[in-house]
């Protein structure tokens, strides 16, 4: 007999082993994700929000976890702070609080939670297991709920950077002492082998134990990380605590994302025992030239100028969650199982006896039929079929009727089903998504024209910060705003540092002329980029491009940026290492400069721009060449404003950013039409 004509019986009841459902969802973050969204026009804005947030719609995600923005680059980019400096305070940077905000909106019951990944430079003097950073937190949530009524349930001490048990216990009681008491702390968020060694510390440490609400790991699906112990899960339920994954990932194409990501829920349920799982991240508002600027995130929204978007798979991957199931519902820990054949399925209740199945079937051998023996207590309504598979995704199914008070249906292999006694859902979508189009170009931006940078978080259109913050600030002459980058000092960063850069503009760019007007004062150092090519690998953000750099002393200089210094050794016989060294020409790593010069000084206003024509580079000064090169490395790629360190961070003035063709007419600048944040 075939084995998979047998059938799988799985009885539908409640047992003592049963956990609450804390919620799916995904990161908002870790990154600069949604820099290039929080420009897109109406209607599509709220589309991309509708279908992301919105219940029984799109991915109807249950659970929201934040960047808390920290100035430092966090894999894409940087978020900006709303603590520069010790002394500075400002509740709209940015546009967390707007996403959040927005996200609420459209779901009330939505749980928001939030870790920092990187931190300005001047907390704890350099130490971020401090009492500046338990501040900083508590300063954060204040600002969230005094200014835009917006309350956490839950935060975490800080995303993958290892273990303070002495701060877990700060914070705890920093957030008590300021009101924030109902919100959960969870520890220590790390995805190494040892993520759960801390567990031995709090068994030694009372306080601690007390402390830390929830036990928060990453990454353990599909065997990527290790996974929980059986001690560790044992000692979590002994001590009431949760387990929660606040970052997964699903990193594939297409379908096999959608599956994945469901294999990934029921997988960190069934096998690690998380009642919690938020992958890493939403919504995708980065230009492809960013790492993960597609996989593995559920909606590409990084057209603003021509408002397109698209759906990836992904989204439906929530979808099998988020439309069949709610914040508060109960896993049937004895009817949730491992398939013979392959596959999962995982099966939750509400407290009213409505009761919802998600099972997938990836790299099943063939066909599986499942028989449910529905228990007291659960709904005998008809069941809704949900499913999804390589040729369609989120489809209706019809229904199916109890008999007896058994349903049995058969599972095909590669597949996404979700079965449920609630009705309302639907594959939500809209028709009117514009067509793609290119970056403007020519492009003109004079920074002047923002009425009010505060309702748009203090960021310019289009501009993605890779680190510091480049913000809308008065003109130092008065007249109108300017751009600046006004981090002062180092941050204390998720990623190995560099320097503060903004890009924006077209990868497949070639030759053009970008410049833009800076002022410098004594001591600091500006650039304009050009040819931006590569940003980074996700940890690391030194770019591929090229430079011109000039100094509040006069000093100049043309430079070839080429990425991370990585050269491989030239091992092996004569030919090998010819090979090698040939590879190494090509992309040969680190800053090499072209030319320099020296300009005479001035601490007004100036003109600096880099011409890109073949291989002939050639850098000015108010309009005049005063260096010149020829380099092949870079033959095209993206715009940006460059703010040097040396040693600290320099926090030059810009306005008046212009990328047009060689030789051609200024073009007008562009009128600022996007909806306000608020």
């Amino acid at each position: 007999m075939d084995a998979f004509a047998s059938v799988r019986v799985i009885e539908l009841r409640s047992g003592s082993r049963d956990a609450r459902f804390d919620g799916i969802g995904a990161v908002n973050g870790g990154g600069a994700t949604s820099v290039l969204f929080k420009d897109y026009p109406e209607p599509q804005r709220g589309q991309i929000l509708d279908l992301v947030f919105a219940p029984k719609f799109g991915a109807s995600v249950s659970a929201m976890l934040v960047e808390v923005p920290g100035d430092g680059n966090a894999t894409q980019g940087s978020m900006p702070s709303h603590m520069h400096a010790r002394d500075d305070l400002e509740s709209h940077r940015g546009y967390t609080w707007w996403i959040m905000r927005e996200a609420k909106r459209r779901n009330p019951d939505l749980s928001l939670d939030a870790v920092a990944w990187s931190a300005p430079g001047w907390i704890g003097d350099g130490e971020f297991w401090s009492q500046d950073m338990a501040d900083y937190y508590v300063s954060w949530l204040r600002l969230l709920r005094d200014v835009h009524g917006l309350e956490l349930d839950a935060i975490g001490c800080r995303n993958e950077k290892g273990v303070s048990i002495e701060f877990a216990k700060r914070l705890k009681a920093t957030l008590d002492q300021a009101g924030f008491g109902s919100v959960a702390l969870h520890a220590f968020d790390n995805w190494p082998d040892d993520k759960f060694d801390f567990i031995e510390d709090l068994k030694r440490d009372p306080e601690a134990a007390e402390a830390i609400d929830v036990v928060g790991v990453h990454v353990m699906y599909g065997g990527e990380g290790s996974g929980s112990t059986p001690e560790a899960r044992a000692w979590a339920a002994e001590a009431g605590k949760p387990i929660w994954n606040t970052e997964d990932h699903v990193y594939r194409p297409g379908f096999d994302c959608l599956i994945g990501i469901v294999e990934c829920f029921n997988e960190n349920y069934l096998v690690h025992g998380a009642t919690k799982v938020v992958l890493w991240y939403d919504v995708a508002g980065v230009y492809p030239v960013e790492p993960y600027s597609e996989e593995p995130a559920m909606v590409l929204a990084r057209e603003p100028w021509s408002g397109h978007y698209a759906i990836r798979e992904a989204l439906w991957g929530y979808a099998h969650y988020g439309q069949f199931t709610e914040l508060g519902w109960t896993y049937l820990h004895d009817a949730s199982t491992l398939l013979d054949g392959g596959g999962s399925v995982v099966a939750l209740r509400s407290p009213e006896g409505d009761f919802s199945l998600i099972a997938e079937t990836k790299d099943a051998a063939g066909p599986q039929r499942v028989r449910l023996r529905i228990g007291d207590g659960l709904s005998s309504a008809p069941l809704t079929v949900w499913r999804s598979d390589a040729t369609e995704q989120f489809v209706h199914d019809g229904h199916l009727e109890a008999v007896g008070g058994e349903i049995e249906i058969e599972l095909a292999p590669d597949s996404v089903y979700s079965l449920s006694t609630t009705t309302g859902q639907r594959k939500g979508g809209f028709d009117d998504v514009p067509a793609s189009e290119p970056f403007p170009f020519p492009y003109r931006d004079t920074f002047a024209g923002y009425a009010d940078p505060a309702s748009r978080g203090f960021l310019p259109r289009y501009t993605a910060d890779i680190a510091g913050a480049f913000e809308l600030v008065p003109a130092p002459d008065g007249d109108g705003a300017c751009l600046r980058q006004v981090v002062p000092a180092p941050t204390l960063s998720w990623a190995p540092d560099w320097r503060p850069y903004t890009i924006l503009g077209d990868e497949d760019w070639t030759d053009y002329e970008v410049g833009v007007r800076v002022r410098l004062e004594a001591g600091e150092r500006a650039a304009v980029m050009g040819r931006v090519n590569h940003v980074g690998t996700g940890y690391g953000f030194i770019p591929k491009c090229y430079l011109f750099e000039l100094g509040g002393d006069g000093s100049c200089r043309l430079v070839s940026v080429n990425g991370k210094e990585d050269k491989a050794e030239p091992v092996g016989d004569a030919e090998q290492q010819a090979i090698i060294a040939a590879a190494n020409e090509r992309d040969p790593g680190g800053e090499h400069i072209l030319a320099q010069a020296v300009v005479a000084p001035s601490r007004q206003w100036r003109r600096i721009a880099l011409r890109f024509e073949g291989t002939r580079i050639t850098a000015l000064v108010d309009g005049e060449a005063v260096l010149t090169a020829d380099d092949p490395t870079h033959a095209n790629g993206m715009a940006g404003l460059l703010a040097a360190t040396e040693p600290s961070y320099s926090t030059p003035h810009f306005a008046d950013l212009i990328v047009k063709a060689v030789g051609t007419e200024d073009p007008e600048p562009i009128t600022d039409t996007a909806v306000p944040l608020y």
